[in-house]
């Protein structure tokens, strides 16, 4: 039996779905999976208290702006990629503000900052939505996997790429931190 992957990644909405969630979702997932409280911490003089509030607010943004993102999704159908391009844009715009930032960063700019990362979960989500409308029912689990890769598999690249930097500028200091949070940008140009 011919293989179904190639066929399906050939569906110009599958590939939307792939990078879309790629784009919007890696950044929230990195911050808060491992790199946000040491730099919270490290960089900004947070407390751990403080900074695992404000991972908390990630999960609560997102519970929050899920519903908005979903009928904009499904009020805009044909515009699902607007969705992708605010969320990804509005994110590389914070961190452009925030690592241009000279010393630590008031508490307001990181609370935009997580706010923002927080609307990536719901945004990344959107990609499902894509892939659904983009394929014949009986392709749909292929294509839905396609789609939930696009994060999953920037996430683990970002992780390293950051430890690797982290390591080569002296760890846990503002220029490491500076430097590695840089390797979200080529990701989201990608995408």
């Amino acid at each position: 039996a011919p293989r179904t992957e190639p066929a399906v990644w050939r569906v110009p909405g599958i590939r939307l779905a792939f990078f879309g969630h790629m784009g919007t979702q890696f950044s929230m997932m990195v911050f808060s999976l491992l790199w946000g409280v040491p730099y919270l911490v490290s960089v900004h003089g947070l407390t751990a208290t403080a900074a695992a509030l404000l991972i908390t607010l990630i999960v609560v943004t997102a519970l929050c702006t899920s519903p908005l993102i979903g009928l904009l999704a499904a009020r805009y159908p044909a515009r699902r990629d607007w969705i992708f391009l605010a969320v990804i844009g509005l994110t590389a715009t914070v961190w452009t503000v925030l690592l241009a930032w000279r010393g630590q960063a008031p508490l307001w700019l990181l609370v935009v900052l997580v706010v923002v990362l927080g609307i990536g979960g719901p945004g990344s989500v959107v990609a499902f939505d894509v892939a659904r409308a983009s394929i014949l029912p009986h392709r749909l689990g292929i294509a839905q996997g396609m789609a939930n890769l696009g994060g999953y598999s920037a996430t683990p690249v970002v992780l390293a790429l950051m430890g690797l930097l982290l390591t080569a500028f002296g760890g846990f200091n503002a220029t490491a931190f500076r430097v590695a949070w840089l390797a979200q940008y080529p990701l989201w140009a990608l995408a």
